[in-house]
């Protein structure tokens, strides 16, 4: 018998495995070498060092590569719990991948090569595979679990939404709240397609995305598309009544643009224009339609149609749209408007302005940066340029008289050292004006010096705040810091303690506040980054990221930019973005989500950027590939997400979450991943896990006197509900795409049904697929008229 003939066969097989381990060890080692001189973990070159000897074993035949790479799963394991405990996903990034390579030694050939140390490579792999499944397994689905007993219910507010959703939030107040109860949780299961609406608008990404919260009243549903076209729909099939499309050219538009819904107001008891359809579009016009047919309301402005770029001077295509639907109170519609992000110093101003419902004449204006411009600037002036914007959603109190304005950093977003003393003190705050007079009643700002883009970016919200057994006329404020204030909006005082505390400074190029508010509300920002937090599928980007982070100047919430590499954590989307928070007043909770994802920024000289820009054809507004001009100031500025080359965020899951607080003491009654990874993946790629990983979102929910939260609002095709009171998801559906909006509910006018309806347009920021598509569900027994519901509380 031949030497050849006695040796085990599948030495081929073993040394490609060797060849793979010794591939990982040089990764492990190079990436590992580099993070030590960067003061990180020296776990990656230890174990690189002990993967190159196993690696070399394995290529030879010999039994001990097996037993080394035994031993490295073992210390991963050992490491991977000291560091990351029994949490799942932060396991899998550092043992799923060399476990399942672990199991690869005991294919036959490799086993037959390698013996007893295959043998032992393979039971170290089992052992990690089972013991990520096990923490999946064991992992309760909820971060923090409400623990506290049901009471009684409170009382429904008498202004809350009912058979009809009368504005975006519901009400003029914002809640999100819906008297309703036709729907349960007992039966929310059984919830089906009721129609499907699609507006024919193709959408694409350079006309924006579709995600108008739809209005319910004098039994017709109402929204707005990308394009700005105004539709009147059947709510109990979703037929089509009447459409106006207002021609708005799509060019320069900007990479955000979007119509987020109408107004609506019944200024007589019939007779044209009793009820009116309020919109504004993307070329400056502000539309009042009569409701029932959708043609122009005669005596308003010119042909229905009033000027907003009037008195604005400038302006240039793409940088100022009216993105939410104009605030109606008191006989006045008061709007504001966005304004394109890092551009100038010379921007369009963020005036606010109230009109005459009837007339459309300027009733007054709010100029932060000339007060005396409050009828409008003298023929030949302009309002102030470049103050801070107000592109959320506004709400009113109409017994106080005033409107909550939610304002936005001013212009350029990440260099404040020009602003204007009205910008410094006015921006990114919530303003109370004087809906008579335009008058400012008081103001509180979430951020001060803002160089982060943290504008208020949702609805204030009002509700009633029970304290020392007493009751406040209350307000709650969500930021992209994901800080939640909570005022009394009589006089902008705080009703939930506000600490302000002490600022990072390191790396600034100018001055900077030395405090940032902070909420004793619990917070939705998460703890600070760390190496041990760094995330990847595989070690391979998990390590890529630690790097990363360690590359970057990153001390804490409110890093200053500067010229080198700082992390913005929460990024400049939030934290909580335009979904806000809503309110079940009678379990007395607040609900909302947040996304988790960083931003790095870096500020570019001044020459730097021009000769970058140059080199480059592109519309300013959209250009994202190259510094953002922030013209008349020193510096552009470089905006890239902190994810990994895989394009996968680099911050542990998960990457969304939603949860519930005490209305009256911000106290966090529960807290749960919200999103999982059905149409996530690397690159953008849907991979089809169901895996609760937690999802990027925009949008926020609904909440319903049954005790029911409604939310689509995630990257992930799929619209929720949720138990209010112990955050249990009781019912999820597929959508055509993902619903960046607020969902609403009505009852239908004919047939007593609640419906509960969202838009499923996708997010071509989440790299979610784009949809032109509006979905009403209701209960099956509620079909064709068969049961009229419950009656309206």
């Amino acid at each position: 018998m031949t030497e050849a003939a006695t040796k085990p066969a599948g030495g081929w097989a073993a040394a490609i495995l060797g060849i793979v381990v010794i591939a990982c060890g040089i990764a492990f080692v190079a990436g590992g070498g580099y993070l030590v001189a960067l003061s990180g973990s020296p776990y990656y070159l230890v174990t690189g060092i002990l993967l190159l000897v196993a690696g070399a074993m394995a290529l030879r035949g010999r039994a001990l590569g097996g037993y080394l790479y035994a031993a490295f799963l073992l210390v991963t394991l050992a490491w991977g719990f000291a560091e990351a405990g029994a949490e799942p996903w932060a396991l899998t990034a550092r043992l799923f991948a060399p476990a399942l390579l672990g199991l690869l030694f005991l294919l036959p050939p490799v086993s037959r090569k390698l013996g007893k140390g295959a043998l032992g490579a393979g039971l170290a792999g089992a052992i990690g595979v089972i013991a990520v499944i096990g923490c999946f397994a064991l992992r309760d689905s909820h971060d923090v679990r409400n623990t506290v007993p049901a009471g009684a219910l409170a009382a429904v507010p008498e202004d809350a939404a009912g058979d009809e959703w009368t504005a975006w939030g519901g009400t003029r107040s914002g809640a999100r709240f819906s008297r309703l109860d036709q729907i349960t949780p007992a039966n929310v299961g059984k919830l089906e397609s009721a129609w499907t609406f699609h507006t024919g608008i193709a959408p694409d990404a350079a006309s924006g995305y579709l995600s108008a919260t739809p209005l319910m009243v004098d039994g017709k549903l109402y929204l707005c598309a990308q394009d700005n076209s105004v539709f009147a729909l059947d709510p109990e099939t979703g037929k089509t009544i009447w459409k106006v499309d207002p021609k708005v050219s799509p060019k320069g538009a900007s990479a955000v643009r979007t119509c987020r819904g109408v107004s609506y107001v019944r200024t007589a008891a019939d007779g044209v224009c009793a009820g009116r359809i309020v919109s504004a579009t993307f070329d400056g016009r502000l539309m009042e339609l009569d409701a029932a047919d959708g043609k122009p309301c005669p005596g308003f402005g010119k042909n229905g149609v009033v000027n907003l770029y009037a008195g604005m001077g400038v302006v240039n295509p793409g940088f100022y749209y009216s993105s939410a639907p104009p605030a109606i109170a008191n006989g006045k519609i008061v709007i504001g408007g966005w304004v394109a992000d890092n551009q100038s110093t010379d921007e369009p101003s963020g005036v606010i302005r109230g009109f005459d419902l009837l007339t459309g004449e300027l009733a007054w204006a709010w100029d932060a940066g000339n007060p005396a411009n409050v009828h409008g600037p003298a023929a030949g002036q302009a309002y102030s340029r470049s103050t801070p914007n107000a592109w959320a959603v506004m709400s009113a109190d109409e017994k106080l008289g005033l409107v909550y304005v939610a304002t936005g950093n001013p212009t350029p977003d990440h260099y404040g050292a020009l602003r204007s003393p009205a910008s410094e003190k006015y921006g990114s705050s919530v303003v109370a004006i004087d809906v008579a007079s335009g008058a400012v009643r008081w103001s509180f700002q979430t951020a001060h010096h803002d160089l982060w883009d943290y504008d208020v970016p949702a609805q204030p919200t009002l509700f009633t705040l029970n304290k020392g057994g007493a009751q406040f006329p209350a307000i709650a404020i969500s930021t992209k810091r994901a800080e939640i204030f909570v005022l009394d909006r009589r006089t902008g005082q705080p009703l939930i303690p506000i600490t302000e505390k002490p600022a990072p400074q390191r790396g600034a190029v100018e001055k900077l506040a030395p405090t940032q508010p902070y909420s004793a509300v619990h917070s939705m920002a998460g703890p600070d980054l760390t190496e041990a937090a760094m995330w990847g599928l595989t070690p391979f980007d998990q390590l890529w990221c630690r790097v990363r982070l360690k590359q970057l100047r990153y001390d804490g919430k409110v890093t200053p930019p500067g010229l080198d590499e700082a992390l913005i954590y929460p990024s400049i989307g939030g934290g909580m973005n335009f979904g806000g928070v809503a309110i079940d007043p009678m379990r007395r909770l607040l609900v909302t989500n947040a996304l988790y994802y960083g931003t790095i920024v870096q500020m570019v000289p001044r020459a730097e950027t021009e000769k970058l820009r140059a080199a480059v054809d592109s519309h300013s507004v959209t250009s994202f590939g190259v510094p953002l001009p922030q013209e008349g100031t020193p510096f552009g500025v470089r905006l890239t997400p902190f994810a990994s080359p895989l394009g996968v965020p680099c911050n542990n899951p998960p990457f969304g979450r939603i949860a519930a607080m005490n209305l009256d003491t911000g106290k966090l009654a529960w807290e749960r991943p919200f999103g999982t990874a059905r149409d996530a993946g690397p690159f953008g790629m849907a991979l089809g896990l169901p895996l609760a990983m937690g999802a990027p979102n925009f949008g926020g929910a609904l909440t319903t006197a049954s005790g029911l939260t409604f939310i689509g609002a995630a990257r992930e095709k799929a619209f929720r509900a949720f138990d209010t009171r112990t955050g249990d998801e009781l019912w999820s559906v597929r959508l055509p795409a993902s619903a960046q909006t607020l969902p609403m509910t009505y009852r239908g006018p004919r047939d007593g049904c609640q419906y509960v309806a969202v838009t499923a347009g996708g997010h071509n920021m989440l790299q979610s697929p784009l949809s032109d598509t509006v979905v009403a569900f209701r209960l099956p027994g509620c079909k064709d008229g068969h049961s009229r519901g419950n009656p309206v509380k």
